[in-house]
C-alpha cells in the first residue's frame, strides 16, 4: 500500500499547471540533492501540455537542474515524432527544445519500429539506465499520469489483460485515437517513489467521483497502488466538482 495519498484541488486548470510545474521542479531538486540525478516519466495528452510550457519558462529554465534530469515516457502512440498524435513530438515542441537537458538524457519510446521490437528496445533502455544506478528494476523518482474519462491511465485501458504482466513495457492497441501504442506496465508505475495525477475539466468529474467514492471500482486507475511510494492527486475545481 502507498505510504500516503494526498489530494490537492486548485481553482482552475491554469493554477493546476502552475502547481504541477512547482512539484516537478521541487521533485527534481530533491532527487538531485539526494543522489545526483532525477528520473521522471511524463505523459502525453492535453492536461500536461500547459505544465510543460511553464517548465520551459523562467524561473524553471534556469533553476531546474536539467543537466541531471533523465526524461522517459509513460506511453507513446506508434506514429512518427512529427505526427500530431506523438507524445514525444508535443513534448519536444512544448519543453525539450527550450530547456538545457542533454540529448542523451532524453529517452523517447521507439515509435516507428515493430511493436514487439519496441517493447524489447524500451525494456533494455530502462534496464541499462537503472542498472547503471545500482537497481535491477525501474524506480522512477516521479511518474506523471493523466486519467481518461473511462478510467484509463497511460495506455492501460479497461478490459485489457495486463495486470499480471511480468514485462516492464507492453504493446497495446486502443484509446482515442485507436492506435497501436507502447506503455509502461502497472509494475513499473507502482514501483515509483511518487506518482502525480494531473486531472482537469468537468468531463473528468464523473470518473473522479467514482475513483474516490466507489471502493469496488475496477478501473486501470484503481490499480495504481505504489509498493512503497506516494500518490498525489492534483485536480482542478471542475474535475473535483462532484466529490463529497
Amino acid at each position: 500500500m502507498p505510504r500516503e495519498i494526498e489530494k490537492i484541488v486548485m481553482p482552475d486548470s491554469d493554477k493546476l499547471s502552475e502547481k504541477g510545474a512547482e512539484i516537478f521542479h521541487k521533485s527534481a531538486k530533491e532527487a538531485v540533492n539526494h543522489k545526483g540525478r532525477f528520473s521522471v516519466a511524463i505523459s502525453g495528452g492535453s492536461t500536461p501540455r500547459t505544465m510543460h510550457r511553464l517548465l520551459a519558462q523562467e524561473p524553471y529554465v534556469s533553476q531546474t537542474p536539467w543537466n541531471r534530469v533523465h526524461l522517459f515516457w509513460v506511453d507513446e502512440r506508434m506514429v512518427a515524432f512529427d505526427h500530431p498524435h506523438s507524445n514525444f513530438g508535443t513534448a519536444q515542441k512544448d519543453l525539450l527544445d527550450k530547456v538545457p537537458i542533454p540529448f542523451d538524457q532524453v529517452h523517447p519510446m521507439p515509435a516507428t519500429i515493430p511493436s514487439d521490437k519496441g517493447v524489447s528496445f524500451y525494456e533494455t533502455e530502462l534496464s541499462d539506465f537503472f542498472q547503471r544506478h545500482h537497481s535491477n528494476r525501474p524506480q522512477f523518482d516521479l511518474v506523471i499520469l493523466g486519467i481518461g474519462k473511462d478510467g484509463h491511465i497511460a495506455s492501460l485501458f479497461p478490459g485489457q489483460n495486463s495486470t499480471a504482466s511480468e514485462h516492464w513495457v507492453l504493446s497495446v492497441k486502443g484509446g482515442n485515437p485507436n492506435l497501436h501504442r507502447l506503455t509502461l506496465t502497472y509494475f513499473v508505475l507502482n514501483n515509483a517513489k511518487r506518482i502525480l495525477f494531473l486531472v482537469s475539466g468537468k468531463e473528468k468529474a464523473t470518473i473522479v467521483k467514482r475513483l474516490f467514492e466507489d471502493d469496488q471500482a475496477l478501473l486501470p486507475a484503481t490499480r495504481v497502488k505504489p509498493f512503497n511510494g506516494e500518490i498525489l492527486w492534483l485536480l482542478d475545481q471542475d474535475a473535483a466538482s462532484l466529490l463529497l
